[in-house]
């Protein structure tokens, strides 16, 4: 098999409209396109947002709450993917080396499903309470950047 021995579906393709080639096409005289008016002229362009007389998405849409811009979005890994990892000491470094997460930059919260057995040193910019709790209580050190 080759791309050349390739054949469409049946019924996969439709035939192209041939517009103005007379009346018995049925999209003669006025080519589909209406009489008179904006959208008859040409040049005319019609925008995904515009909806004619009905009122816009937009506007229809509720507008309510806040979204702060400025909020710091952390990248989140769980004890259990730490305890997996079996080692000493566990940085940002050593989690991106991983692909645990996806980027340095951007900070990363320590949250406490999961168990820790060894003990462990744990450097992240942000822990949750259990975290920090279970990673202390089995004699590791939970450091904050």
């Amino acid at each position: 098999m080759d791309l050349g021995s390739l054949k469409y579906a049946p019924g996969s393709r439709k035939n192209r409209k041939r517009l103005g080639r007379g009346d018995a096409s049925g999209t003669g005289g006025t080519s589909g396109r209406g009489h008179k008016g904006y959208g008859s002229r040409s040049g005319s362009k019609s925008r995904s947002w515009m909806e004619g007389g009905t009122m816009p998405l937009y506007r229809r849409v509720p507008k309510r709450g806040f979204t702060n811009i400025f909020k710091e979005k952390f990248q989140i890994v769980n004890l259990d993917v730490i305890g997996r990892l079996q080692i000493p000491e566990v940085t940002i470094d050593v989690l991106y080396e991983r692909g645990i997460i996806e980027s340095i930059e951007k900070p990363v919260k320590i949250l406490g499903n999961g168990e820790v057995i060894s003990p462990i040193s744990v450097v992240a910019n942000a822990f949750s309470k259990s975290a920090k709790e279970k990673i202390e209580s089995a004699g590791g050190k939970a450091e904050i950047i």
